[in-house]
């Protein structure tokens, strides 16, 4: 049973609420008993002191890659969770493209049996549009959901077919799932590696152009119309994306979507030195696209963030040519750090925010219970130093994997405790 603990004088963060409250809050049974200023601690197992630091609910990743089963080398359903939890996110959703690609009832039991087993938050998994990931025939949706998948996705690929993405997706509608849509036009993006425009052309890199993204958001969109899906694009890499996306919410289609902190971050500036970290798909584009994905967060055309995380080996990320090594960038562990080192703390956007598109709109798209710090939420719950510094070092990493740019780099601020259902599941020394 968990512990009864206190946590005194925290900055409580809150959606909907720009300034931090200041009070204590009270831990009992795994749920939060009180919050309130000047509470006793009489029979109060552990008593925190919080003043200075930021309280607030545990953040949720919806786009995470454990690539178990069969690419356990690069991560697993255990050391992901444990990245997550060193990162303050209490619950996580798993992509399907692993080896075998969970398509079937079977696959999403086994994946959910072991998350059970080996993980210490909640670990949700998808389940696949497609037999293998293979674009050629739908994979079986109702079992898959009577087996607890939570989201169809191909993620990686796109479903190059028209006619059955509509197919899937009134399946979807059926069985009230939202579908994840990575959009990609595969003739357009060929073999390319990074954005295609003027650095690609300098450094002699093969590209995938901005419309290869957009071509297929606009038809996505237009098959979920059609249908009354729910559609989730993934990952969106362009203003111009975003900018559809944001017209077809206003034509009340059901569509939401996900930014990832590393689009916001970087862009294709950063591949000057064919640094293989900086290679994700979609790649990173221009620092204008960084502007503008950056605003249409702050005014909600974002519904999520999402890290997207993506774990590699050393060898195939840094033994290799830009070309060849694989997309992909660990995110989990370094998301929180980085939002608040470059957009809270010099005040771009606040608290209130990040609890709103890391933790609210992400369960709520799963209609899953709301976690907040207040009375009767489950304590969900991550304590924050916004005077802390976090290095990213490979001692500092739960994750197998490291290919993040961030690697050996200090941002500001550190996760200094995470609670899951009211235990203690990290606290720095």
């Amino acid at each position: 049973m968990s512990a009864t603990i206190l946590f005194k004088n925290a900055s409580i963060a809150s959606a909907g609420q720009k300034e931090l409250a200041v009070a204590d809050v009270l831990i009992e049974k795994g749920r939060i008993k009180s919050v309130a200023p000047g509470l006793g601690e009489d029979k109060v197992g552990r008593v925190v002191e919080a003043a200075g630091k930021v309280l607030l609910p545990g953040l949720f990743d919806l786009h995470v890659h454990l690539r178990e089963p069969g690419q356990t080398g690069k991560e697993d359903i255990s050391s992901g969770s444990e990245a997550a939890i060193n990162g303050g996110v209490t619950g996580i959703v798993a992509m399907p493209n692993t080896s075998p690609a969970i398509d079937s009832a079977g696959l999403v039991h086994s994946v959910l049996d072991i998350a059970q087993r080996k993980a210490r938050i909640p670990v949700y998994t998808t389940g696949c549009i497609t037999k293998e990931r293979a674009g050629k025939e739908m994979a079986p949706i109702a079992g898959m959901k009577s087996a607890g998948a939570v989201m169809l996705t191909d993620d990686g690929s796109p479903v190059c077919n028209p006619q059955l993405l509509r197919h899937a997706m009134e399946y979807a509608r059926e069985f009230d799932l939202p579908l994840a849509s990575h959009c990609e036009t595969m003739e357009l993006s060929g073999h390319g590696a990074m954005n295609e425009g003027r650095v690609s052309y300098q450094l002699g890199i093969p590209a995938i152009p901005a419309i290869s993204e957009e071509i297929c958001i606009a038809r996505d969109i237009q098959i979920a119309e059609y249908t009354g899906a729910h559609l989730h694009i993934q990952h969106v890499t362009t203003a111009r994306g975003m900018e559809i996306i944001r017209r077809a919410k206003n034509d009340g289609v059901h569509v939401t979507c996900e930014v990832s902190p590393h689009h916001l971050i970087f862009n294709e500036e950063h591949v000057i030195d064919y640094d293989t970290h900086f290679k994700m798909n979609p790649p990173l584009r221009t620092p204008e696209d960084n502007e503008r994905l950056l605003a249409g967060l702050i005014e909600g055309v974002f519904d999520v963030i999402a890290t997207d995380h993506a774990p590699h080996t050393d060898f195939e990320k840094r033994q290799q040519d830009f070309a060849s090594a694989p997309f992909g960038i660990t995110g989990l562990e370094t998301a929180l750090p980085s939002l608040f080192h470059y957009y809270i703390k010099p005040g771009v956007f606040g608290w209130d925010l990040l609890v709103e598109r890391y933790v609210a709109q992400p369960r709520n798209i799963l209609q899953l219970e709301q976690v907040a710090v207040t009375e009767t939420s489950v304590a969900d719950l991550v304590l924050f130093d916004p005077e802390g510094t976090t290095t990213f070092s490979r001692e500092f990493m739960r994750s197998k994997a490291c290919n993040t740019p961030l690697l050996d780099q200090t941002l500001d601020g550190s996760v200094d405790m995470v609670l899951g259902g009211g235990d203690i599941l990290l606290e720095r020394d």
